[in-house]
């Protein structure tokens, strides 16, 4: 098991005997984004969309006193950015548990560190466009936005019945 420390918080690797972990904090945030009327997930995520990335041991759990508080994928090419250039990190399926709000920041930092160790010029990620608070939150961490495009989107995030969705890609300097 590969972990390390940042701040309070545990970065533990995930393996294939954690999926259920990672899965039930991605389905409690996307209940709670579609209770809060924000389509951005698919209500709940199934285990091919997660076991690639823990297999290729790009997908954390972060925990909190011994808790799971969050989980995060960080890995290191992003077909939405084919268009860039530079060696980046790229960030998906960020979520922290309720009770654990506030993480989100510290996943973000802990990521950048990442990155830099990783010689990444840059970080970056992309949220469904639709979602403006989310947006504002990236911003104010930092984050440039560097335009929108259209990708398969995953059933929780089409909108208008389409099979396309428009994402905001963010980037943030390392």
């Amino acid at each position: 098991m590969t972990s390390r420390i940042h701040g309070d918080l545990q970065f533990v690797r995930a393996t294939a005997a954690d999926v259920a972990d990672v899965l039930a904090v991605l389905d409690h945030s996307a209940a709670w984004l579609t209770a809060a009327g924000i389509q951005q997930w698919p209500d709940r995520f199934v285990t091919e969309w997660i076991t690639p990335a823990v297999e290729r041991g790009e997908t954390w759990l972060v925990r909190a006193n011994g808790r799971t508080a969050g989980t995060v994928t960080l890995d290191w090419s992003d077909p939405v950015w084919s268009d860039c250039v530079g060696r980046a990190g790229y960030l998906h399926r960020m979520a922290v548990e309720r009770w654990a709000a506030g993480t989100g920041s510290a996943i973000l930092t802990w990521a950048a560190d990442r990155a830099r160790a990783h010689d990444a010029a840059v970080l970056r990620l992309d949220c469904v466009a639709t979602n403006p608070g989310l947006r504002a939150y990236y911003e104010t961490a930092g984050f440039h936005h560097r335009g929108d495009v259209e990708v398969g989107g995953a059933p929780g995030q089409r909108s208008g019945g389409g099979t396309r969705t428009l994402v905001s890609r963010y980037e943030l300097l390392l």
